[in-house]
């Protein structure tokens, strides 16, 4: 239970350092911990297509993995934004995966973030039709969605 606390402070202290305000919950897995904030400050704390979000989401990750002395990484939500973009994601791996099929060939998705890259992996994981993969480096790189053969 120390481990919560501990997590809670740091939230609240980054939290506080930025000076947005609201209110959070925590749950905790053994790799990860998810936070839900609500705040009125969403438009200010998400960013740019999130990458002010992704970017509070790995400070958070490190200070808190410093104080517990191990890595966790920390999932933020707020406002839903990652729920909507989890559901747009879906929507897009199907459209590659139709024109896949349809052309088929391989059918890049580039331009997405590490996390989102991963949601596409996971929707296709049990998929007997295709196959995807992350090709590239850096920001270059993008998911490639192809046939079974």
């Amino acid at each position: 239970m120390e481990d919560k606390k501990i997590i809670n402070t740091t939230i609240e202290k980054v939290l506080d350092l930025l000076n947005v305000e609201g209110s959070i919950e925590v749950s905790i897995s053994e790799e990860i911990i998810d936070v839900v904030l609500t705040t009125e400050d969403t438009g200010v704390v998400i960013g740019y297509h999130g990458e002010i979000l992704e970017s509070l989401q790995l400070i958070l990750s490190l200070c808190i993995s410093r104080k517990l002395g191990r890595f966790l990484r920390v999932s933020l939500e707020i406002g839903d934004y990652k729920k909507n973009r989890t559901e747009w994601l879906e929507h897009l791996a199907i459209q590659a995966k139709e024109q896949a099929i349809q052309e088929n060939k391989a059918i890049s998705i580039p331009n997405l973030k590490s996390w989102e890259r991963r949601i596409v992996h996971v929707y296709f994981q049990e998929d007997d039709s295709v196959i995807s993969e992350s090709i590239g480096k850096g920001r270059d790189r993008m998911i490639v969605v192809k046939p079974k053969e």
